[in-house]
This record gives structure tokens, C-alpha cells and sequence, in this order.
């Protein structure tokens, strides 16, 4: 029997999407953004999925200062590949997303392959009070953001990338996507292999059923072939039982608060360590290995810590 290949588990640590009043574990100054990223990869995720957050408040930012000030800091405590967002907040130019990763040079970005409504604002009928002024409005008119990424966005991430030699994780959020990435590829803005993050539950794009997995991953063998690498992404209470599924079928998992502030269902979790935790023990508890950094390396084909700008 041909051994199975080990596990990458990502971890995305704040996101854009969830804010302060949702969950005290969620970090968003630069202390604590750096101590649950090292803690994740302690736990066992070999790339960390990075964000900023303004200090003062918690909200989203893209300023590349607001990276500087955790970057660095990640980077000398762990072995764990660096992934950061290109995209950022739903309110900013793609000319603005594509900043911090232009300026730090990570061996890995996330890279969104299409236009399409993307809201949580559900979420703001949850809660009677709020710990910032901001958040309620950011959450309740999520109903009105139109997440942009055209193909000329998508070329302009791609050029403007180039000669950094970054690994993009394509972000798929529906079958469309991937025939997105498809002509991109055959127009030469990336080569294999990729690495495809089929991402379900989000309220604007496919949803968290095993049967969508099935299919977007069928549709994948049929665009790709063997020139790609997989992971899921499962949205609030999808995210263990997908990425669960996904590793038994030979792929990779993202788990982390950008994705779900819960460890269990009704439960918040403590941290995204916990989570991280809670997915190595049943991706090993079912007998599969989990990835460590320098092995996800070799599986991505990244260009190594030694080229980063940070």
C-alpha cells in the first residue's frame, strides 16, 4: 500500500472577517498576534496565515507598518512558513492589497480567483452591545461588499509578484473559480504546481456540504490533473468536520479564527493553538502524519525562509 502523504494544517490567525467583540481569544494587537502564531506552530501548523489589525481597536489594516511590527518577530521564534493576505479588506484597491507582500516578500500569499458577494452580516444580530464603535456598522452593511477580484486584478497580483518567486494559495469559494484559475494558468500567470484552497460556507459562495467538496475536487482532477496541491477551508461549524474530510481524502486542512471562533459546536475557543491541537489529533488519530514546515516546503515547492524580506 503506497504510504500517505503527510498533512499540511494551515492556520489563519486574525482574518478580516470576525471582530473583538466576538471573541476575547481573537488577537489583533501586534503582541498577540505574534504569541498565537508561534503557539499555532507549536501546535502543529506549518504555515501561518497572516493579517493586520490596528492596535488600538482591533480593525482591519493593510498598511505594510502594521505587518513590520509582528513579521519579524514570528519569524525568529518559529520554522513555520509565512502566508500573508492579499486580500486584505474588502474596501481597498487591489494596488493597496498587494502592498504588504510586495514589501515583505513571503514565501507564500493568498490570492482570491473571483468577484463575488462575500457578507457576514447575520452576525450583527448576535450581539447587544459592542466593545468599539466601528464594528457594528463594519458587520450589519457586510450585506452591501462586493469582494473584487477581476481578471485584470488578479493579472496585476500576479505581475506585480513575479520576481518574488511567491506561492500563491488560490482561493476557490465555487466551481468558477477554479475554471478562473485554469485560464490563468493557460495564459502563463502561474505555473504548476499550485496549491488550490477550496474555501465552503462562506455566505456569498458554495456551501459547506461534503458533496460540494466532492465536486470541486472532481472538477479540480479534470482541470488540473496531477499539477496541483489541495486544502480546505470550512467556515464556522464546518471547519473540523471538512477538514476532517478533506485529510482522509489525501488533502490538507486550514483551521484558525479567521475561519471560526469555535472549537467545538457553542463552544469559543481558547486560542488558535486549540484548534490547531484539535485537528493534528484527529488527522492523527486516523493515521495520517502531519506535515512539519520544512516539509510543506518540499510538498509546495517554496522558495525557503532564506528569501523572505522580514
Amino acid at each position: 500500500m503506497a504510504k500517505r502523504p503527510r498533512t499540511i494544517i494551515t492556520c489563519a490567525i486574525t482574518g478580516a472577517i470576525h471582530t473583538p467583540t466576538m471573541s476575547d481569544a481573537l488577537p489583533y494587537s501586534a503582541d498577540d498576534i505574534a504569541q498565537q502564531a508561534v503557539e499555532a506552530a507549536e501546535a502543529g501548523a506549518s504555515i501561518l496565515h497572516l493579517h493586520a489589525r490596528r492596535p488600538e481597536d482591533g480593525g482591519v489594516t493593510i498598511d505594510p507598518d502594521a505587518f513590520s511590527t509582528f513579521l519579524p518577530r514570528i519569524k525568529q521564534a518559529t520554522n513555520a512558513v509565512i502566508n500573508i493576505s492579499t486580500g486584505g479588506s474588502l474596501k481597498n484597491s487591489i494596488e493597496e492589497r498587494v502592498a504588504p507582500a510586495k514589501r515583505f516578500s513571503p514565501e507564500m500569499c493568498s490570492l482570491n480567483m473571483g468577484s463575488m458577494n462575500f457578507s457576514f452580516h447575520p452576525l450583527a444580530k448576535r450581539y447587544d452591545s459592542w466593545k468599539f464603535d466601528w464594528e457594528k456598522e463594519y458587520v450589519a452593511n457586510s450585506d452591501t461588499y462586493i469582494f473584487r477580484n477581476t481578471f485584470r486584478d488578479i493579472e496585476t497580483v500576479a505581475t506585480e509578484l513575479a520576481s518574488h518567486d511567491i506561492k500563491f494559495e488560490h482561493e476557490c469559494y465555487d466551481v468558477g473559480h477554479l475554471y478562473n484559475l485554469r485560464f490563468c494558468m493557460d495564459i502563463g500567470l502561474f505555473k504548476a504546481p499550485i496549491f488550490i484552497q477550496f474555501i465552503f460556507g462562506i455566505l456569498g459562495g458554495i456551501g459547506p456540504e461534503v458533496d460540494n467538496l466532492i465536486f470541486m475536487k472532481r472538477t479540480a482532477d479534470r482541470l488540473f490533473g496531477d499539477e496541483y496541491r489541495w486544502s480546505v477551508l470550512g467556515a464556522g461549524g464546518a471547519q473540523m468536520g471538512l477538514a476532517t474530510t478533506a485529510s482522509q481524502m489525501g488533502g490538507n486542512v486550514r483551521v484558525g479564527l479567521e475561519d471560526s471562533l469555535f472549537i467545538s459546536r457553542g463552544e469559543l475557543a481558547q486560542s488558535n493553538a486549540q484548534q490547531v491541537a484539535k485537528i493534528r489529533q484527529i488527522i492523527e488519530s486516523l493515521g495520517c502524519e502531519v506535515a512539519t514546515p520544512d516539509e510543506a516546503r518540499e510538498i509546495l515547492n517554496l522558495k525557503g525562509a532564506d528569501r523572505v524580506g522580514f
